[in-house]
């Protein structure tokens, strides 16, 4: 079986509670696994303003999950996107093998770590 790596990024709606954002990306992890993919990752982003309004909404709670799947799953993953009203917006993309590098660093912290040395620097 065919697979690649991808990163679906998607936007839940702010009047939701911190235990219906939790059950709502669980939802979505757990349909990843049921159809054969390998979830690589889970990032809550937390509320984020958003560039422009949508459904009245100028903020929303953003997730993004890194999984390796068939891609003929996708689809069927998108649709349950489309069938949820807690999701605003979503977006799932193909990473090429420089992304894989980059989510890789990413998730070990690489980019961090700058951030915290310029802070203790700053001291």
């Amino acid at each position: 079986m065919f697979q690649r790596n991808y990163e679906t990024v998607f936007i839940l709606t702010p009047v939701l509670s911190d235990v219906q954002i939790k059950d709502t990306v669980d939802k979505f992890v757990n349909l990843l696994k049921e159809l054969g993919a390998d979830v690589i990752n889970v990032e809550n982003w937390g509320l984020k303003k958003m560039a422009y309004a949508i459904e009245k909404k100028t903020t929303g709670f953003y997730v993004m999950v890194e999984f390796k799947a068939d891609p003929t799953l996708i689809r069927k993953f998108e649709v349950e996107f489309r069938r949820d009203e807690k999701v605003m917006r979503f977006l799932t993309t193909v990473l090429d093998k420089h992304s894989i590098v980059y989510a890789e660093r990413r998730r070990k912290g690489e980019f961090n770590k700058k951030v915290e040395a310029k802070e203790e620097a700053t001291k």
